[in-house]
């Protein structure tokens, strides 16, 4: 059963079309999901790329999935890794970390595609000021289930008799579901808040129909059985409700607004540490 239906807010990064549906007006977080971000479908003609500079998070976890195109993280730790369709890139902030995103220099001389989902998973009280991390998945890594004319790639959590590769601090789960044809899934009981976001397609959720670029929250308590008509790409995801309401001060998230001050206060003094060959910076916006 829907019990709710959220819409996107769309803006503009960089030149790159951003549909946020997480937070919303009238729903906040899908179990540990707070932040959720449908990126593109863009294209970049030679010369122009994107370029999200250094900028800081506390009291979450990102994940970047993409459908078309390629990023370069690169991030306070010294990590720096390419992240490419189908690949799962799970940054811990914890206390705190530094990232950039940018499109790979070696791409940026001929015409390209850039679509994908970006995620921001908050991190349970007890973990929120845990140590930063990051961790890259290859595609070949991830579980894959395989229905009729669909199948889900597992990037992060457990689900269907399967668990992700990823460290993740709370239950959850997360899934990029591929259509072929007409085809039927099901979404199990096990998780207590589990939603649907379809990205194109004609899709039905027990029946009732759910509208491309947009989520579908679903009432607990039984299976959700999915249909689509024809071809169509759909992310499942959802986990146990976090313990506990979260503040949000752009990429802050934290059970308290002292430690967003904090945070404020750390980034405005530049006490943050630097990613490696990295010059620039976003600065701190007004409140």
């Amino acid at each position: 059963m829907i019990s709710d239906i959220v819409k996107p807010q769309v803006k503009d990064v960089d030149g790159l079309p951003v549909r946020r549906l997480l937070p919303s007006a009238g729903r906040k977080m899908i179990g540990p999901f707070i932040f959720f971000d449908h990126m593109g479908p863009a294209q970049f003609s030679p010369g122009q790329g994107l370029d999200v500079r250094p900028h800081p998070h506390i009291g979450l976890a990102t994940v970047t999935y993409l459908f078309d195109g390629a990023i370069m993280h690169r991030d306070s730790l010294g990590f720096e890794q390419r992240i490419t369709p189908g690949d799962v890139n799970w940054m811990t902030a914890g206390h705190g970390i530094v990232h950039s995103e940018r499109s790979p220099e070696d791409e940026r001389s001929r015409a390209r595609g850039l679509h994908g989902i970006q995620t921001w998973i908050a991190l349970p009280r007890a973990h929120e000021r845990t140590e930063p991390a990051f961790a890259h998945h290859p595609k070949k890594t991830l579980p894959v289930l395989q229905w009729p004319e669909a199948e889900l790639r597992l990037i992060a959590g457990s689900g269907w008799g399967e668990r992700a590769p990823v460290n993740t601090f709370s239950p959850m789960f997360y899934g990029a579901v591929t259509a072929r044809a007409a085809a039927q899934f099901a979404i199990p009981a096990e998780h207590e808040e589990r939603a649907l976001y379809v990205i194109d397609g004609e899709v039905r959720a027990d029946g009732n129909p759910v509208a491309p670029l947009t989520i579908a929250v679903f009432a607990p308590g039984s299976a959700i059985e999915i249909a689509t008509a024809g071809p169509a790409q759909l992310m499942v995801f959802g986990g146990a409700a976090l313990d506990g309401d979260r503040f949000i001060h752009w990429n802050f998230v934290a059970s308290s607004r002292e430690l967003i001050d904090e945070a404020r206060t750390r980034w405005r003094e530049q006490r943050f540490p630097r990613v490696p060959g990295e010059s620039e910076f976003i600065p701190l916006p007004e409140r």
